[in-house]
């Protein structure tokens, strides 16, 4: 059995563009200016850069690049699958070293590819609500490194929080996690009553920033932690998403080990992105990086250096 990275759209740029294409134009080109479909042609002659397209509506010429994560890039696109592919099928996250090693470029540039790409994970636009009649929605917070200048004290406060909301389904759970300033109701509630729906049985641990749910939500139930119990009636839990935790923060504290604040919302889509398109749920690796090269589309995300200069 041939190893998967020796397809040919991980090595040749030609073959590259072609897949790509693919994915973000299944039916056809569609230009980024005008969205147009009809009048559209691909420009060939030797003078002519890889991969262009003229729109004859709107006379701007294109590439499928235009307005994605890959957009004014000078890595090579098959580094970009190749990045796409590693990124999506290790499940918990790549360095930046360890993908500026395999794809032969500096750190710099490693840590850059690495990003865009977790933008093309992000969840866009208006989200459906989690739950509903006869839903069942855990939610649970975590705690990832000191914020930054904070003082060290007793408790959470000084330490970065991530709430999750799991939903159960019967084909295996979706998750949604959010980078929150802080574990308060104050600061939960108004996630969660945007995100999950009010006919929902919502389940939580015993903090007390939950005891009001039963208000917003058709049910809450919960489980003492420190008195030993973990499951109740057999479906009463946060087992899931502890489960889904376990990985993330194995995977921020042994992979990634730093993170700047303001860039933890990226690498939580990463990990939720990971573990809605997983393989429990008919999601293969290559179906996982296709998935995610179709989130590249309207985003850019830039980066200027201390001089100005684009990074």
């Amino acid at each position: 059995m041939a190893s998967v990275l020796s397809q040919p759209h991980f090595h040749d740029e030609v073959a590259a563009y072609a897949k790509l294409e693919s994915i973000v134009w299944p039916n056809g080109p569609v230009c980024p200016h005008c969205k147009g479909t009809d009048r559209i042609g691909k420009l060939k002659g030797t003078a002519t850069r890889m991969g262009v397209h003229k729109c004859y509506a709107c006379r701007m010429q294109f590439r499928v690049t235009v307005d994605t994560v890959f957009e004014s890039s000078h890595v090579k696109l098959h580094q970009w699958l190749q990045a796409a592919y590693l990124l999506a099928s290790s499940k918990k996250g790549i360095s930046s070293n360890q993908m500026a090693r395999a794809l032969g470029v500096t750190v710099k540039t490693g840590w850059f590819v690495t990003h865009r790409l977790r933008e093309a994970m992000a969840e866009q636009g208006l989200l459906a609500a989690f739950g509903g009649e006869g839903g069942i929605v855990e939610i649970d917070e975590t705690f990832i490194g000191r914020k930054e200048g904070a003082v060290i004290r007793r408790g959470y406060a000084h330490k970065r929080a991530v709430l999750s909301l799991i939903e159960r389904r019967p084909e295996g759970a979706q998750v949604r996690s959010f980078h929150v300033s802080g574990t308060a109701a104050a600061d939960l509630l108004p996630v969660i009553k945007a995100h999950v729906t009010s006919g929902t049985h919502v389940m939580t641990d015993e903090a007390g920033q939950y005891a009001h749910l039963n208000k917003h939500f058709a049910a809450h139930d919960f489980t003492t932690h420190s008195k030993g119990e973990y499951v109740r009636d057999g479906f009463i839990h946060t087992n899931t998403v502890e489960g889904y935790y376990s990985v993330f923060k194995r995977g921020m504290t042994g992979v990634y080990q730093h993170c700047a604040e303001h860039h933890l919302h990226r690498y939580v889509a990463e990990f939720d992105f990971r573990y809605s398109n997983r393989v429990r749920l008919g999601v293969d690796d290559q179906s996982r990086t296709d998935r995610m090269l179709r989130g590249i589309v309207g985003k850019r995300l830039t980066y200027r250096d201390s001089s100005g200069a684009s990074i």
